[in-house]
C-alpha cells in the first residue's frame, strides 16, 4: 500500500469525523474566532472548555490561533463560548480571562495578553458603539441593559417562594415552588452574565439545579429541607456577587443540621425559620445585610 493512498486515507477519514460531528449538533452555525495561546496542551484546553457534545464544537489552529466554533445557536451563543474558554484562562478579542486563572496557566501556555478589554466591559464598549441618535433609541438600551443586570432576578424570586413554603411546613406548596425555581435555573442565559456572576454560576449550577430537583420529587418536608441548605448555601455564594434592587437578609438558625447549624436568605430582617416552621418559628437571626 503506498504513501499516497494512505496519505488520502487519512484525510478522507478526518473529513467524514467532521462531517458526522458537524451533523449531531443542531441548528449549526460555524464561526471563526481568534483565541490566544501557545501549544498543543493550549489546543487540547481550548477545545474541551469550548466544546458540549451535541451542542457545541471548538477545533484551534495552533499557527493561526484561530478556533472554529460549530454550534446549536438555539442552545448557546458565541459569547457563551468564548466565556467558558476565557474561564481557562484563554484571552479573545471580545473576552479577557481572570488573572488568577491566566496566571496558574503551565509556563508554556502563558502567551503574550493582547486582548486588553475585560468581560465586564465588554457591554459598555459594545453599548458605547451603537446609534443613540434618537432618546428612544437610548431608552431601549437601558431597558436592556437592566434586564442584563436582573437576569438572575427570577431564580431568587423563586427561592423565596420555596423558602415561605417550608416556613409553613407545607410539602406539596414547597414541591410545586421548587419546580418552578428548577424552570428558572434551566433558562438562565450564561452569556447574558456578567464574568463575576457568570464564574460564580458556572460553579454552583449543576448542585442548584440538583437540589431544586431533589426539593420538587418529594413531598417530605424534612427532605426537602436536608436539600434547602445545600440550595441556600449556593444561592448565597451567587447573591453576593449580583446587583439587588432591595437588600437581603442572611439568617442562621443553631439548631438546624442537628444542631450543627444552617442558614437561609430572606427578603424581610424578621426572622422566620423554613426549617422548623411553627414549631420553631422565630428561632435563629440575620448575621448579614446584603446590599
Amino acid at each position: 500500500m503506498n504513501k499516497s493512498f494512505i496519505k488520502a486515507m487519512v484525510i478522507l477519514t478526518l473529513l467524514l469525523s467532521a462531517v458526522v460531528s458537524n451533523a449531531q449538533i443542531s441548528n449549526a452555525k460555524t464561526e471563526t474566532v481568534k483565541v490566544y495561546g501557545n501549544c498543543g496542551m493550549c489546543e487540547a484546553t481550548i477545545e474541551k472548555a469550548g466544546s458540549l457534545k451535541k451542542v457545541a464544537e471548538v477545533d484551534w489552529d495552533q499557527d493561526t490561533k484561530i478556533a472554529t466554533f460549530t454550534y446549536d445557536v438555539k442552545k448557546i451563543s458565541q459569547d457563551e463560548i468564548l466565556k467558558k474558554i476565557a474561564l481557562a484562562g484563554y484571552d479573545s478579542d471580545k473576552f479577557l480571562a481572570p488573572d488568577d486563572v491566566y496566571n496558574n496557566l503551565h509556563g508554556c501556555c502563558q502567551y503574550d495578553r493582547v486582548a486588553k478589554v475585560a468581560v465586564n466591559e465588554t457591554t459598555t464598549a459594545m453599548a458605547s458603539n451603537e446609534d443613540h441618535s434618537s432618546h428612544g433609541n437610548h431608552n431601549e438600551a437601558s431597558v436592556s441593559e437592566n434586564q442584563k443586570e436582573n437576569h438572575l432576578k427570577i431564580v431568587f424570586d423563586n427561592y423565596f417562594i420555596v423558602k415561605d413554603a417550608l416556613v409553613k411546613s407545607d410539602g406539596n406548596a414547597t414541591a410545586i415552588a421548587s419546580k418552578e425555581l428548577l424552570a428558572a435555573i434551566n433558562g438562565v442565559k450564561m452569556d447574558k452574565l456578567e464574568m463575576d456572576v457568570h464564574m460564580v454560576w458556572m460553579k454552583v449550577v449543576n448542585q442548584l439545579r440538583e437540589d431544586a430537583e431533589h426539593i420538587a420529587d418529594t413531598k417530605d418536608v424534612k427532605h426537602q429541607r436536608e436539600h434547602f441548605m445545600t440550595l441556600s448555601k449556593d444561592i448565597y455564594t451567587l447573591i453576593k456577587v449580583s446587583k439587588n434592587e432591595t437588600p437581603v437578609y442572611y439568617q442562621f438558625c443553631p439548631m438546624a443540621n442537628d444542631g450543627k447549624g444552617a442558614n437561609w436568605l430572606s427578603k424581610e430582617n424578621a426572622v422566620k425559620n423554613p426549617y422548623y416552621g411553627s414549631m420553631m418559628l422565630s428561632c435563629g437571626k440575620t448575621v448579614e445585610t446584603i446590599n
